[in-house]
């Protein structure tokens, strides 16, 4: 489904500010895996993302989806592939459109551009549907601008448009960070529900460490550009929040860091 071949790349190379952000990563999804990534800040999580989605180019190696190579291809041609929710509300949604207009622009994405109305009555009867999975009402409020929204909401339907035209892989980011908890529950509640029902192939970066250990069938530990551990399931699932902390002091003889990742 996904496989990265000997991905390496190093920001400001040649310079005081060098820094080999992967090294050498080689990663293989098969499809239906969920996968959750933990590290501290700075070893290579988001930079892993934006390697998958197209936002860089590594400097050596390859990017596979289906067989497919894309590494070449620039991130708006990988979209029809990929569904990625950020961890920022405000990204992925357009505010100064309806929630009807967002969900015809993601619906689009797979399909070729027309002169045509986005947002047909059918269409519409179809978004509701997909908005009543969410239980948040927002089937009811289709003409409503998205920056009207609160961050919970708005990442809901981040996450519902990422999904609801099936990608091959989705990219998740931190997508429950800049929630309050109450949100942030609401919102990996609704990612295991839609990742499960529509067997998604899902990597998902995550600070929380008992939520890294909560979902997916598998574990990714990085650090300094590398997967130093990788772990999956039923050995995941008898994991603790202190046998990852203890794997990273034995694997890299140090503690794993101050960042929140420790805290949550």
């Amino acid at each position: 489904m996904l496989k990265l071949q000997d991905i390496s790349i190093t920001f400001n190379e040649g310079t005081p500010d060098e820094k080999k952000a992967l090294q050498n990563i080689n990663l293989e999804l098969e499809k239906g895996d969920f996968v959750t990534v933990i590290g501290s800040n700075g070893a290579g999580k988001s930079t892993l993302m934006n390697i998958i989605s197209g936002v860089l180019i590594p400097d050596v190696g390859d990017v596979l989806i289906n067989e497919k190579q894309v590494v070449d291809l620039p991130e708006y041609k990988r979209s029809k592939y990929i569904g990625r929710v950020f961890q920022d509300p405000m990204a992925g949604t357009a505010p100064s459109m309806t929630i009807e207009e967002n969900l015809a622009m993601a619906y689009s994405r797979i399909r070729k551009r027309k002169l045509k109305l986005g947002v047909t009555k059918q269409r519409k009867e179809m978004f509701r549907d997909y908005l009543k999975t969410l239980n948040l009402g927002l089937e009811n409020r289709l003409t409503a601008k998205v920056g009207l929204l609160s961050g919970g909401e708005r990442q809901a339907l981040s996450l519902l448009m990422s999904t609801f035209t099936q990608p091959d892989i989705l990219l998740l980011d931190e997508h429950t960070a800049a929630l309050d908890p109450s949100r942030a529950e609401l919102i990996t509640s609704l990612t295991e529900k839609v990742v499960k029902e529509s067997g998604l192939t899902t990597l998902m970066i995550t600070h929380n460490m008992q939520q890294a250990l909560d979902l997916g069938n598998r574990l990714i530990m990085m650090d300094k550009g590398q997967i130093i551990f990788d772990v999956r399931g039923k050995e995941k699932q008898n994991l603790t929040i202190e046998n990852l902390l203890h794997e990273f002091q034995r694997i890299r003889g140090e503690q794993f860091g101050s960042d929140r990742a420790v805290l949550n």
